[in-house]
């Protein structure tokens, strides 16, 4: 984690203006995390990211979830996102990752990968690094997946992109009973 305590605590139940109850309202019954807690300080923005997120994480994203949470994992270890990795680490392994292809996500595109996963990670790499996509990756991303599957794979790393940014730059916690990854630690 990026910082030891938040810099904008999430909001309580009982610290909640009413605009800022009916942006959470999608998230109850349950839980909220931490991370929909801090943004409901600003609950139009809120709406709003919960619009592109949903769309992110939906069926109408044409890259498929496994692949998606390669993309999203890759992206939170890039940005030392000790909470992206961590809330992503167990939808990953909900979407069909292993908890060993979890772990060569830190190591990159020459972990063992598939071409078609190693692409991705390439992919993701290549946008982290310089936020452009080589001539040489687009081929190697094309030639598995669709031009929606590629678009998807762009947005998502976009997305969650600015997610590790927000969560690292606001001090978002790790939820109640979760462990940052080791390698997440000290950042």
């Amino acid at each position: 984690m990026r910082l030891t305590k938040p810099r904008f605590a999430p909001l309580s139940d009982a610290e909640m203006t009413p605009e800022q109850d009916e942006a959470l309202k999608d998230f109850r019954p349950g839980p909220v995390l931490n991370i929909f807690r801090t943004l409901a300080r600003a609950p139009k923005a809120l709406a709003r990211f919960n619009a592109w997120g949903g769309y992110v994480l939906s069926r109408r994203n044409n890259l498929p979830p496994r692949e998606r949470e390669i993309v999203i994992l890759r992206i939170g270890f890039l940005c030392k996102s000790g909470y992206e990795w961590t809330q992503h680490h167990r939808i990953g392994l909900r979407e069909g990752l292993s908890a060993d292809e979890i772990e060569r996500i830190k190591r990159g595109a020459g972990a063992g990968w598939s071409a078609a996963d190693s692409a991705l990670i390439k992919m993701a790499d290549e946008l982290h690094a310089d936020q452009f996509v080589t001539d040489a990756t687009w081929a190697e991303l094309s030639a598995h997946f669709t031009p929606k599957q590629c678009m998807d794979a762009v947005f998502t790393a976009g997305q969650y992109t600015q997610v590790s940014m927000f969560l690292n730059t606001f001090g978002v916690q790790l939820d109640e009973g979760q462990t940052l990854d080791p390698d997440l630690k000290g950042f």
